[in-house]
């Protein structure tokens, strides 16, 4: 009776935390109406949508003229379809119920529906590594932890939502198959494997992290049958099942970040051999034969990597990788990479904010489990320590630590509570525990010397008081940073009440219904994706930062003089130029503060040579819009974008014309006028500001 209530209980803790998981990314629905969020999401809809609408063949052998013109783009080739196929397949699944949904709030509601996944598979994750009790606490914690529902909330429609899920079931499967030896579990673990690459490109670091599994328990006298089983399935298998994926290829055969895997699936064949041939030879036969064969295989590895480094057949470490072991890599050579705000390094107040308690947890969890090292044990805390390091240099993949920061968490929580409440002497136990418990209870406790009961209450009323404002913690950041989408903007009036800002919907509008349909917009890379999603028309560039060169063009553009930038654009039949600007209203994530990426994009090609980034700085070395500004900078193109007509604008009470709410300053040139280009939209509140280009002077005039 007492072992079915106690499965009862786990499950109705299990279910709550779920449905806790779900409803804790609804906020964004609650307070806006049900919206795509960010910029790369609506590309991912864009191609959802297409792809329930024409069928997988089509959308596969899909060539996207809309995008990067001239260059276009095949979309079944570099995208990662697994979130596009998830969404489709559960659209025809309802459709056979018929039950009516539009494609959209599928995607909508994708995150929130795969974090409830993501809690049951914490639960089953942490149980295998440690205990049930864990297991149910991490589960709890991972169901609001903010930095999973950063990319977890309604609306959210990115490859992250799904890809956590599929990292947690693929360690789930490989840990089932290092303690069974299983080759089942080893082929579901190919499975998730195979899933997960389908979803994100973070899948490096999981087919990294394995191998490295395995080599430090090599390392450490571990290495067993069951990890030969289990390691060799999953390599040979999941790589073949991955090479489908046809943006992925050959590159797990080819590229450097692969090649740890490789590597390690070799050394496992040679082991297992070298302990064949231990089992069959004596001692003194063996120690010959397993000097020669070291060395032959030494020497073998060594020559054939040469060579193929050395004829370009293994390809070098890819951009983003090199910035993950040298933070400043990407600053120094790859300008493009780097301006990317998620790309930067994480502050300690970014840790706190998305994790609040657990950063505090999370060590003392790698402590127990360094106190009774297995198998499982050994995997998370390799987990963990590589994800922390990770984190720390790249602020996106926090989103990767928040899940085992969770589960060692929910380790040290259960552990610590298990020893404490062990001490707490109640009345209800003495009634409820048989005589025989009783006695061993009371034993116990004469064996744990200094710990008194009153310190077993004060212990676990602390730790329940930190769980509780870990709850409310992680309630008010998901409320207040997480739950606004950045296509919807609101902001508090003097008086307390929400003024909202649907600029960029109008926008997109306006030039959906105002533009030829064979329009190019030319933009910065960032509102490429909404652009072609939300107004059909063609973009020059966008959020898939593939084509440096292109993409350096249109800063060159941005950074010159208005006459040189007209060629630039007559050059890449640009009709229309949109920039953000958020002088008017305080929005500072606008264009001119991304300005000085632009400049360094834009003279990392050949065709910007001549763009020097310290021209734009004023004579005292600041960055500056106004009077002290750079001349250069108060005559190019962007600047006089976002401030044309904005010299009249009285922005602040007993502030003059043209007071910048960002910059905080008087803008430095205010009397021009624009040559080459005309406004032909500004938005309500001045968020976006649309231009179209003239055409050509004749000759004749």
């Amino acid at each position: 009776m007492l072992s079915f209530s106690g499965n009862l209980l786990k499950i109705v803790i299990l279910i709550i935390s779920a449905i806790l998981s779900f409803s804790s990314r609804l906020f964004s629905v609650l307070k806006f109406e049900s919206v795509i969020h960010e910029f790369d999401p609506y590309f991912n809809y864009r191609t959802t949508r297409f792809l329930a609408e024409h069928g997988f063949y089509k959308f596969h052998n899909w060539f996207d003229d809309r995008a990067w013109y001239p260059l276009g783009r095949i979309i079944g080739g570099t995208i990662y379809p697994g979130l596009m196929i998830t969404s489709s397949a559960l659209f025809n699944v309802l459709r056979l119920l018929n039950i009516t949904v539009d494609i959209r709030n599928i995607c909508v509601f994708l995150a929130p529906f795969f974090s409830s996944l993501t809690t049951l598979i914490t639960y089953h994750l942490t149980k295998e590594i440690y205990t049930t009790g864990s297991g149910l606490v991490a589960a709890a914690m991972i169901a609001i932890v903010p930095g999973y529902i950063s990319r977890s909330v309604a609306g959210s429609y990115d490859n992250e939502g799904i890809a956590i899920f599929c990292m947690l079931l693929t360690y789930y499967m490989w840990i089932k198959a290092v303690k069974t030896g299983s080759m089942f579990w080893a082929t579901m673990s190919s499975l998730a494997y195979f899933y997960m690459v389908s979803s994100w490109g973070g899948y490096v670091f999981l087919i990294n992290l394995i191998p490295l599994h395995v080599l430090v328990l090599m390392f450490i006298g571990r290495f067993s049958h069951r990890i030969y089983i289990a390691y060799s399935v999953l390599y040979s298998v999941g790589t073949i099942l991955s090479m489908q994926i046809s943006f992925v290829g050959f590159q797990p055969i080819q590229s450097s970040e692969h090649m740890l895997a490789l590597g390690v699936f070799g050394i496992c064949q040679i082991k297992a051999f070298v302990n064949y041939l231990k089992s069959k030879m004596t001692k003194e036969y063996f120690e010959v034969m397993f000097q020669a064969i070291t060395s032959t295989v030494l020497i073998a590895a060594m020559f054939i990597v040469a060579v193929l480094v050395f004829t370009g057949k293994v390809s070098p470490w890819t951009g983003r990788f090199y910035s993950l072991l040298d933070p400043s890599y990407a600053k120094n050579h790859i300008p493009i990479i780097a301006s990317v705000s998620e790309h930067q390094p994480t502050s300690w107040s970014s840790f706190y904010f998305d994790l609040q308690i657990l950063v505090f947890l999370f060590p003392a969890g790698l402590y127990i489990c360094f106190s009774k090292l297995t198998d499982e044990n050994i995997f998370i805390i390799l987990y963990g320590i590589t994800s922390i390091y990770f984190a720390g240099v790249m602020v996106r993949l926090i989103l990767v630590l928040a899940p085992v920061m969770c589960m060692l968490s929910g380790i040290t929580v259960s552990h610590l509570l298990t020893k404490y409440v062990n001490f707490i002497e109640t009345p209800f136990a003495e009634k409820v525990v048989p005589k025989v418990k009783q006695k061993r209870h009371q034993k116990k406790l004469e064996q744990q010397v200094g710990v008194k009961n009153e310190i077993a209450v004060g212990f676990v009323v602390v730790l329940t008081v930190m769980l509780i404002t870990y709850t409310f913690h992680s309630t008010w950041v998901t409320l207040e940073a997480y739950s606004s989408p950045s296509i919807v903007l609101s902001a508090r009036s003097h008086d307390g009440g929400k003024i909202i800002f649907d600029d960029f919907r109008e926008a997109y509008y306006w030039l959906q219904m105002n533009t030829p349909e064979n329009s190019k917009i030319m933009s910065w890379w960032d509102y490429g994706y909404q652009i072609t999603a939300m107004a059909n028309r063609t973009i020059l560039v966008d959020n898939n930062t593939w084509n440096n060169t292109h993409i350096s063009r249109v800063g060159q553009a941005m950074a010159s003089t208005e006459e040189k930038a007209f060629e630039i654009m007559k050059e890449l039949d640009v009709d229309y130029v949109l920039i953000i600007f958020g002088g008017l209203t305080g929005y500072s994530s606008d264009d001119i503060n991304k300005f000085l990426w632009m400049i360094r994009i834009g003279g990392s090609t050949a065709g910007g040579a001549d763009i020097n980034e310290r021209d734009y700085y004023g004579a005292n070395g600041e960055f500056r819009v106004d009077k002290e500004a750079s001349p250069l900078l108060l005559n190019c193109l962007m600047y006089k974008l976002s401030y044309y007509r904005f010299g009249q604008v009285y922005t602040e009470a007993s502030k003059p014309p043209g007071w910048d709410r960002v910059r905080a300053v008087e803008i430095g040139n205010k009397n021009f006028k624009l040559s080459t280009l005309e406004e032909a939209y500004t938005t309500e509140h001045w968020l976006v500001r649309i231009y179209k280009v003239k055409d050509l002077r004749n000759r004749g005039v």
